[in-house]
């Protein structure tokens, strides 16, 4: 055996020796980073007095993560089908697999406009819940996301919670 070879050989080895003394065990990291995306949301509720609100609304949703914390600032704002509503939120993000994470929220609803049609999230400021998961298509930049706001004490009229669900897809960055 030639010393070229011999010392290829004595190479593979310490590597292979060294895999296996000391593996590094695999931990599951949220799988990406920030984003920008568009979807529709829908409102499950309406104002208890006068039964208006509820409804469809395009969705822009974005998303700052952190990167040294499980911590993501997001923000969706609300267009079309009712009044502008701005949703800003900070989450604490928890990984399910690499390219999966849950995560909840809490932030406030600012709606704007002061129209005849409330917006799927009330017509007045609010406190805000956000939970909701956030996918990764493996081999691209896009991301799927979903989520529900539940605004507490969201309507001028009927003081009752405004709940909707969104879902969309956004742009990794």
């Amino acid at each position: 055996m030639g010393r070229t070879a011999g010392a290829a050989l004595l190479a593979v080895a310490a590597t292979a020796t060294g895999a296996a003394i000391a593996p590094e065990a695999a931990e599951a990291q949220v799988a990406y980073g920030s984003y920008v995306g568009i979807g529709a949301g829908i409102g499950l509720t309406s104002d208890a007095a006068t039964g208006q609100g509820g409804g469809v609304q395009g969705v822009i949703s974005g998303r700052y993560r952190l990167l040294q914390y499980p911590v993501s600032l997001r923000a969706q704002g609300f267009v079309f089908g009712g009044d502008f509503a701005f949703v800003p939120t900070v989450s604490y993000d928890v990984p399910l697999s690499w390219n999966t994470d849950v995560y909840v929220g809490a932030g406030a609803s600012f709606v704007g406009g002061g129209g005849d049609d409330p917006s799927i999230v009330g017509d007045k400021t609010a406190f805000v819940v956000q939970p909701g998961i956030d996918h990764l298509f493996p081999n691209s930049n896009l991301v799927a996301f979903g989520n529900a706001i539940f605004a507490f004490d969201a309507y001028r009229q009927g003081n009752n919670m405004a709940i909707s669900v969104q879902g969309g897809v956004g742009i990794q960055f």
